[in-house]
């Protein structure tokens, strides 16, 4: 009879096994699969605060870079800011340990899609010559005293603020790129396409789906306006995890553009 002989595995193997093989498997999942991203910052209030953790589906993205669908008006995306911006704003250039420079990510909201005309003008936006709604974010922010109407970011749809683009009543976002603002509406609530551009769509990283983390959260925040920070956090607790879906207004948008 004849007996097969196990081999040990070689040191090679056993590095693959134990180590190399969960970082490509992780690795393929976030990128290809899907990950989490952490709010970091108050640009998305009322909507998504600071530390929030959302789920990214980036199989949506390599869809739509590949030609399958795309994004739409109201959908929240994770992406990379302009180079040019980068180099100019302080806060979208990062370093990691003195070694080298980079962009982060940021969080924002899909406002105009290319081929679109965007108008912003006291603190309202206008698409392709339709008022958006903006209730879903300006009343709260008129609530809190800080609504802004007033500033160059609220009367233009690009302002020369950061040096990175001019001032424009309009602007006409180009081929394969989205114009994004935050959900913070006050004065210096949100670095978005009106002080660095329309964003590329290859920059893009994903579209923010669920809230996944906190399971729980207090239902009201309190905004300080002069310190441009969450003063209170009060109420019940609530569940947290939610759909992040499109506001009606977007949808009605769409069926105006359309008549």
């Amino acid at each position: 009879m004849t007996r097969l002989q196990s081999t040990a595995p070689s040191t090679l193997q056993k590095v693959w096994k134990d180590f190399l093989e969960p970082i490509v498997f992780a690795v393929v999942i976030t990128q290809f699969v899907a990950t989490l991203v952490g709010v970091d910052g108050v640009s998305m209030m009322p909507n998504l605060r600071d530390r929030e953790r959302v789920f990214v589906p980036k199989y949506e993205t390599w869809l739509h870079k590949a030609g399958v669908g795309d994004f739409s008006r109201g959908d929240i995306v994770i992406f990379k800011p302009p180079r040019e911006a980068s180099a100019q704003i302080g806060n979208l250039n990062k370093n990691f340990l003195g070694l080298w420079d980079y962009r982060p990510f940021l969080i924002k909201r899909v406002i105009g899609l290319p081929g679109d005309t965007i108008t912003v003008q006291g603190g309202e936006v206008t698409v392709n010559g339709v008022k958006l709604d903006s209730g879903w974010t300006t009343d709260y922010w008129r609530q809190q005293g800080c609504w802004d109407n007033q500033s160059e970011l609220a009367n233009n749809a690009t302002s020369s603020r950061a040096g990175v683009v001019p001032d424009q009543a309009e602007v006409t976002v180009p081929p394969a790129q989205y114009f994004v603002m935050g959900d913070n509406r006050t004065a210096n609530g949100s670095e978005d396409s009106r002080l660095f551009g329309t964003v590329q769509r290859r920059d893009v990283a994903g579209r923010a789906a669920a809230v996944v983390w906190p399971i729980m959260r207090k239902a009201n925040a309190t905004y300080d306006c002069a310190t441009e920070r969450v003063a209170e956090l009060s109420g019940e607790n609530q569940l947290n995890w939610r759909l992040l879906n499109r506001p009606e207004a977007f949808n009605t948008l769409k069926s105006e553009l359309v008549k």
